[in-house]
Protein backbone atom coordinates (compact mmCIF):
# COMPACT_ATOMS: atom_id res chain seq x y z
CA UNK A 1 0.00 0.00 0.00
CA UNK A 2 1.35 3.40 -1.08
CA UNK A 3 2.25 5.34 1.76
CA UNK A 4 1.60 9.45 0.82
CA UNK A 5 3.27 12.28 2.23
CA UNK A 6 1.80 15.70 4.03
CA UNK A 7 1.99 17.56 0.67
CA UNK A 8 0.70 14.51 -1.32
CA UNK A 9 -3.36 14.47 0.25
CA UNK A 10 -5.02 15.73 -3.12
CA UNK A 11 -2.85 13.18 -5.17
CA UNK A 12 -4.29 10.72 -2.31
CA UNK A 13 -7.53 11.38 -3.45
CA UNK A 14 -7.29 11.10 -6.79
CA UNK A 15 -5.61 8.10 -6.59
CA UNK A 16 -7.97 6.57 -4.33
CA UNK A 17 -11.15 7.59 -6.29
CA UNK A 18 -9.69 5.84 -9.51
CA UNK A 19 -9.29 3.17 -7.98
CA UNK A 20 -12.74 3.14 -6.37
CA UNK A 21 -13.85 3.54 -9.57
CA UNK A 22 -12.29 0.15 -10.22
CA UNK A 23 -13.06 -1.46 -7.59
CA UNK A 24 -16.54 -0.87 -8.34
CA UNK A 25 -16.34 -2.03 -12.03
CA UNK A 26 -14.92 -5.79 -10.57
CA UNK A 27 -17.99 -6.25 -7.93
CA UNK A 28 -20.20 -5.06 -10.90
CA UNK A 29 -19.27 -6.41 -14.24
CA UNK A 30 -21.50 -3.78 -16.03
CA UNK A 31 -20.47 -0.87 -14.51
CA UNK A 32 -17.73 0.69 -17.28
CA UNK A 33 -15.98 2.98 -15.17
CA UNK A 34 -12.43 2.48 -17.04
CA UNK A 35 -12.97 6.24 -18.96
CA UNK A 36 -13.50 7.92 -15.68
CA UNK A 37 -10.67 6.12 -13.69
CA UNK A 38 -7.81 6.83 -16.50
CA UNK A 39 -9.34 10.74 -16.65
CA UNK A 40 -8.51 10.26 -12.76
CA UNK A 41 -5.17 8.58 -13.35
CA UNK A 42 -3.91 11.63 -16.02
CA UNK A 43 -5.35 14.19 -13.17
CA UNK A 44 -2.92 12.35 -10.69
CA UNK A 45 0.26 12.41 -13.09
CA UNK A 46 -0.17 16.06 -14.04
CA UNK A 47 -0.11 16.37 -10.17
CA UNK A 48 2.77 14.56 -9.33
CA UNK A 49 4.62 16.28 -11.81
CA UNK A 50 3.47 19.83 -10.59
CA UNK A 51 4.22 18.50 -6.41
CA UNK A 52 7.63 17.68 -7.84
CA UNK A 53 8.57 19.96 -9.80
CA UNK A 54 10.48 22.64 -7.52
CA UNK A 55 10.15 20.81 -3.86
CA UNK A 56 11.60 23.17 -1.20
CA UNK A 57 14.00 21.85 1.20
CA UNK A 58 11.62 20.39 4.10
CA UNK A 59 9.11 18.63 1.60
CA UNK A 60 12.49 16.55 -0.10
CA UNK A 61 12.99 16.48 4.04
CA UNK A 62 10.38 14.39 4.28
CA UNK A 63 10.58 12.12 1.03
CA UNK A 64 14.25 11.41 2.03
CA UNK A 65 12.65 10.21 5.50
CA UNK A 66 9.65 8.13 3.46
CA UNK A 67 9.45 4.62 5.10
CA UNK A 68 8.96 2.78 1.70
CA UNK A 69 12.41 4.35 0.38
CA UNK A 70 14.37 1.46 -0.39
CA UNK A 71 17.28 1.40 2.27
CA UNK A 72 20.96 -0.19 2.06
CA UNK A 73 19.97 -3.87 3.05
CA UNK A 74 18.03 -3.48 -0.48
CA UNK A 75 20.81 -1.74 -2.23
CA UNK A 76 23.17 -4.77 -1.00
CA UNK A 77 20.94 -7.54 -2.07
CA UNK A 78 20.16 -5.64 -5.70
CA UNK A 79 23.96 -4.79 -6.65
CA UNK A 80 25.88 -7.28 -5.23
CA UNK A 81 26.93 -10.72 -5.20
CA UNK A 82 28.23 -12.88 -3.11
CA UNK A 83 28.05 -10.71 0.11
CA UNK A 84 29.32 -11.76 3.38
CA UNK A 85 28.28 -9.37 6.20
CA UNK A 86 30.77 -9.61 9.51
CA UNK A 87 29.77 -8.68 12.85
CA UNK A 88 31.19 -7.13 15.70
CA UNK A 89 33.36 -4.36 16.75
CA UNK A 90 35.69 -7.29 19.07
CA UNK A 91 35.30 -4.64 21.77
CA UNK A 92 31.72 -4.74 23.24
CA UNK A 93 28.82 -6.04 20.56
CA UNK A 94 27.31 -6.27 17.39
CA UNK A 95 25.29 -3.26 16.05
CA UNK A 96 22.82 -3.73 13.72
CA UNK A 97 22.51 -0.21 12.79
CA UNK A 98 25.01 -0.90 10.49
CA UNK A 99 25.65 -3.69 7.98
CA UNK A 100 28.40 -4.53 6.33
CA UNK A 101 31.09 -6.93 4.51
CA UNK A 102 32.92 -8.50 1.72
CA UNK A 103 30.94 -8.25 -1.65
CA UNK A 104 31.40 -8.65 -5.36
CA UNK A 105 30.69 -5.76 -7.33
CA UNK A 106 30.33 -6.86 -11.68
CA UNK A 107 32.81 -9.46 -10.36
CA UNK A 108 35.13 -7.06 -8.33
CA UNK A 109 35.23 -7.84 -5.18
CA UNK A 110 34.46 -4.72 -2.72
CA UNK A 111 33.82 -4.02 0.74
CA UNK A 112 29.92 -2.52 1.15
CA UNK A 113 29.28 -0.45 4.46
CA UNK A 114 25.79 0.95 5.35
CA UNK A 115 23.04 2.40 7.62
CA UNK A 116 19.95 0.22 8.04
CA UNK A 117 17.07 1.63 9.30
CA UNK A 118 14.98 -1.26 8.93
CA UNK A 119 11.74 -1.67 7.57
CA UNK A 120 8.92 -2.40 9.99
CA UNK A 121 8.40 -1.60 13.24
CA UNK A 122 10.39 -4.90 14.38
CA UNK A 123 13.14 -4.05 12.08
CA UNK A 124 13.30 -0.34 12.93
CA UNK A 125 13.66 -1.03 16.49
CA UNK A 126 16.54 -3.20 16.00
CA UNK A 127 18.14 -1.56 13.89
CA UNK A 128 17.38 1.73 16.35
CA UNK A 129 16.12 3.65 13.17
CA UNK A 130 19.67 3.77 11.68
CA UNK A 131 21.29 5.55 14.39
CA UNK A 132 24.59 3.76 15.49
CA UNK A 133 25.98 3.70 18.50
CA UNK A 134 30.18 3.58 18.78
CA UNK A 135 29.95 -0.08 18.27
CA UNK A 136 28.87 0.52 15.44
CA UNK A 137 31.31 2.86 13.74
CA UNK A 138 34.37 0.68 15.53
CA UNK A 139 32.89 -2.43 13.35
CA UNK A 140 32.63 0.17 9.99
CA UNK A 141 36.69 1.20 10.76
CA UNK A 142 37.34 -2.69 10.97
CA UNK A 143 35.83 -3.27 7.58
CA UNK A 144 37.59 -0.55 5.98
CA UNK A 145 40.74 -1.26 7.15
CA UNK A 146 40.34 -5.10 6.10
CA UNK A 147 39.68 -3.69 2.76
CA UNK A 148 42.35 -1.79 2.98
CA UNK A 149 44.65 -4.31 3.73
CA UNK A 150 43.70 -6.16 0.80
CA UNK A 151 43.42 -3.21 -1.57
CA UNK A 152 39.91 -3.70 -1.86
CA UNK A 153 37.43 -0.62 -2.70
CA UNK A 154 34.89 0.83 -0.11
CA UNK A 155 31.66 1.59 -1.05
CA UNK A 156 29.49 3.66 1.99
CA UNK A 157 25.25 3.71 2.21
CA UNK A 158 24.71 6.84 4.25
CA UNK A 159 20.93 6.76 5.70
CA UNK A 160 20.52 7.93 9.25
CA UNK A 161 19.32 10.69 11.28
CA UNK A 162 22.66 10.79 12.88
CA UNK A 163 24.81 8.80 15.82
CA UNK A 164 22.96 7.78 18.71
CA UNK A 165 23.41 10.29 21.06
CA UNK A 166 22.09 8.13 24.35
CA UNK A 167 24.03 7.61 27.58
CA UNK A 168 25.58 4.81 27.16
CA UNK A 169 26.75 5.25 23.79
CA UNK A 170 28.64 8.74 24.99
CA UNK A 171 30.13 6.37 27.89
CA UNK A 172 31.45 4.30 25.30
CA UNK A 173 33.02 6.80 22.91
CA UNK A 174 30.72 7.99 20.85
CA UNK A 175 32.67 11.07 19.43
CA UNK A 176 35.66 9.50 19.17
CA UNK A 177 34.30 5.75 17.33
CA UNK A 178 32.91 8.61 14.94
CA UNK A 179 36.47 11.02 14.70
CA UNK A 180 38.28 7.41 14.13
CA UNK A 181 36.08 6.80 11.35
CA UNK A 182 36.38 9.61 9.61
CA UNK A 183 39.89 9.07 10.26
CA UNK A 184 40.33 5.61 8.76
CA UNK A 185 38.25 7.00 5.83
CA UNK A 186 41.22 9.81 5.11
CA UNK A 187 43.76 7.24 5.25
CA UNK A 188 42.29 3.90 3.03
CA UNK A 189 44.52 3.73 -0.14
CA UNK A 190 41.79 2.53 -2.24
CA UNK A 191 38.90 4.25 -3.94
CA UNK A 192 36.17 5.07 -1.18
CA UNK A 193 32.67 6.01 -2.71
CA UNK A 194 30.12 6.94 -0.27
CA UNK A 195 26.41 7.36 -1.75
CA UNK A 196 23.78 9.69 0.39
CA UNK A 197 20.60 7.58 -0.13
CA UNK A 198 18.14 8.91 2.57
CA UNK A 199 19.38 10.72 5.71
CA UNK A 200 22.71 12.02 5.97
CA UNK A 201 22.64 13.39 9.31
CA UNK A 202 25.46 15.03 11.66
CA UNK A 203 28.85 13.76 11.84
CA UNK A 204 27.54 9.94 11.52
CA UNK A 205 26.89 10.29 7.90
CA UNK A 206 30.59 11.92 7.61
CA UNK A 207 32.46 9.15 9.47
CA UNK A 208 31.23 7.01 6.26
CA UNK A 209 30.59 9.95 3.39
CA UNK A 210 34.76 11.48 3.83
CA UNK A 211 34.87 9.90 0.54
CA UNK A 212 36.67 10.46 -3.22
CA UNK A 213 33.22 10.43 -4.55
CA UNK A 214 30.24 11.64 -2.52
CA UNK A 215 27.27 10.70 -4.68
CA UNK A 216 23.73 11.72 -3.75
CA UNK A 217 20.09 11.04 -4.24
CA UNK A 218 18.19 13.97 -6.16
CA UNK A 219 16.07 13.91 -2.82
CA UNK A 220 18.17 12.95 -0.24
CA UNK A 221 19.15 15.33 2.42
CA UNK A 222 22.89 15.50 4.10
CA UNK A 223 23.44 18.13 6.92
CA UNK A 224 25.32 18.55 9.78
CA UNK A 225 21.87 19.11 11.90
CA UNK A 226 18.07 17.75 11.47
CA UNK A 227 15.78 21.01 10.61
CA UNK A 228 14.61 20.25 14.01
CA UNK A 229 17.21 20.09 16.03
CA UNK A 230 18.51 23.39 14.15
CA UNK A 231 15.09 24.91 14.71
CA UNK A 232 15.31 24.44 18.65
CA UNK A 233 18.75 25.62 19.10
CA UNK A 234 18.22 28.86 16.87
CA UNK A 235 14.86 29.36 17.79
CA UNK A 236 13.49 27.69 20.53
CA UNK A 237 10.75 26.56 18.73
CA UNK A 238 10.77 22.59 16.09
CA UNK A 239 8.10 24.14 14.82
CA UNK A 240 10.52 26.07 12.92
CA UNK A 241 11.31 23.28 10.63
CA UNK A 242 11.05 24.21 7.07
CA UNK A 243 12.66 28.25 7.97
CA UNK A 244 15.62 26.04 9.22
CA UNK A 245 15.87 23.32 6.65
CA UNK A 246 15.67 26.20 3.73
CA UNK A 247 18.54 27.57 5.91
CA UNK A 248 20.87 24.73 5.95
CA UNK A 249 21.23 24.07 2.34
CA UNK A 250 20.69 19.99 2.79
CA UNK A 251 19.58 19.10 -0.63
CA UNK A 252 21.46 17.77 -3.50
CA UNK A 253 21.65 20.73 -5.62
CA UNK A 254 22.70 23.13 -2.55
CA UNK A 255 25.34 20.68 -1.86
CA UNK A 256 26.67 20.36 -5.28
CA UNK A 257 27.11 24.20 -6.20
CA UNK A 258 28.53 24.48 -3.17
CA UNK A 259 31.44 21.51 -4.34
CA UNK A 260 30.35 19.36 -1.02
CA UNK A 261 29.47 16.09 -3.63
CA UNK A 262 30.29 15.22 -6.44
CA UNK A 263 27.31 13.41 -8.24
CA UNK A 264 23.59 13.75 -8.00
CA UNK A 265 21.21 10.64 -9.19
CA UNK A 266 18.07 11.23 -9.94
CA UNK A 267 15.16 9.77 -8.90
CA UNK A 268 12.06 8.62 -10.49
CA UNK A 269 8.98 10.66 -10.43
CA UNK A 270 7.60 10.76 -6.91
CA UNK A 271 11.01 9.67 -5.47
CA UNK A 272 12.80 6.86 -4.98
CA UNK A 273 9.97 4.84 -3.13
CA UNK A 274 7.42 5.12 -5.71
CA UNK A 275 10.15 2.96 -8.47
CA UNK A 276 13.25 1.56 -6.01
CA UNK A 277 14.90 -0.99 -8.62
CA UNK A 278 15.15 1.73 -10.92
CA UNK A 279 16.35 3.80 -8.07
CA UNK A 280 18.77 1.03 -7.55
CA UNK A 281 19.85 0.82 -11.18
CA UNK A 282 20.58 3.84 -11.57
CA UNK A 283 22.76 4.02 -8.41
CA UNK A 284 24.38 1.10 -9.42
CA UNK A 285 25.92 2.90 -12.51
CA UNK A 286 27.23 5.89 -10.57
CA UNK A 287 29.18 3.82 -8.39
CA UNK A 288 30.54 1.71 -11.35
CA UNK A 289 31.46 5.24 -13.21
CA UNK A 290 33.13 6.76 -9.92
CA UNK A 291 34.81 3.60 -9.28
CA UNK A 292 35.89 3.42 -13.07
CA UNK A 293 37.44 6.83 -12.76
CA UNK A 294 40.21 5.71 -10.84
CA UNK A 295 41.37 3.25 -12.91
CA UNK A 296 45.43 3.17 -13.18
CA UNK A 297 45.83 5.41 -9.81
CA UNK A 298 48.06 4.66 -7.30
CA UNK A 299 47.37 4.54 -3.74
CA UNK A 300 49.38 7.23 -3.26
CA UNK A 301 47.24 9.24 -5.50
CA UNK A 302 43.71 8.13 -4.43
CA UNK A 303 44.86 8.47 -0.80
CA UNK A 304 45.90 12.39 -1.59
CA UNK A 305 43.17 13.16 -4.02
CA UNK A 306 40.83 12.23 -1.12
CA UNK A 307 42.28 15.05 1.44
CA UNK A 308 42.77 17.26 -1.54
CA UNK A 309 39.17 17.02 -1.53
CA UNK A 310 38.59 17.68 2.37
CA UNK A 311 41.32 20.38 3.09
CA UNK A 312 40.13 22.71 0.14
CA UNK A 313 36.53 22.34 0.94
CA UNK A 314 35.48 25.84 1.64
CA UNK A 315 38.74 27.52 0.75
CA UNK A 316 37.14 29.31 -2.38
CA UNK A 317 34.49 31.20 -0.41
CA UNK A 318 37.15 32.29 1.67
CA UNK A 319 39.20 34.30 -0.71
Amino acid sequence: MQTYLDFEKGLAELQGKAEELRAMARQDPNLNTSAEANQLDRKAQTMLKDLYKDLEPWRKCQVARHPNRPHAQDYVDALFTEYTPLAGDRNFAEDHAVIGGLARLDDRPVVVIGHEKGADTKSRLERNFGMARPEGYRKAVRLMELGDRFGLPVITLVDTPGAYPGKGAEERGQAEAIARATDTCLKLNAPLISVVIGEGGSGGAVAFATANRVIMLEHAIYSVISPEGCASILWKNAEKMKEAAAALRLTAQDLKELGVIDTIVDEPLGGAHRDPQATIASVGEAIKGALASFAGLSPVQIRAERRKKFTEMGAQGLG
